[in-house]
């Protein structure tokens, strides 16, 4: 599944640059997660470093975006492919 940032997001900026695959942008209100680009870290890391780093721990599990470990495994592969 990807992630996503609820309003409770205090914009404190530690998530971004935390993102491996650039999913992570601000938004107009608070920050915002790109579910085709987040892999949960799935290639790069144990644990979504955004949850690991998160205050206020703002950073659910997307609901409308169910994948599998290895979905998670093939998106990431495919955005390493790109770069």
């Amino acid at each position: 599944m990807a992630l996503m940032i609820t309003d409770e997001c205090i914009n404190c900026d530690v998530c971004e640059p935390e993102c491996p695959n650039n999913a992570i942008s601000a938004g107009d209100e608070i920050y915002v997660i790109d579910p085709k680009r987040c892999t949960e870290c799935v290639g790069h890391y144990d644990e979504p470093q955004c949850v690991s780093v998160c205050p206020v721990d703002c950073i659910p599990l997307d609901p409308t975006h169910p994948e599998t470990k290895d979905q998670l495994q093939l998106k990431y592969e495919k955005l390493m492919a790109e770069s």
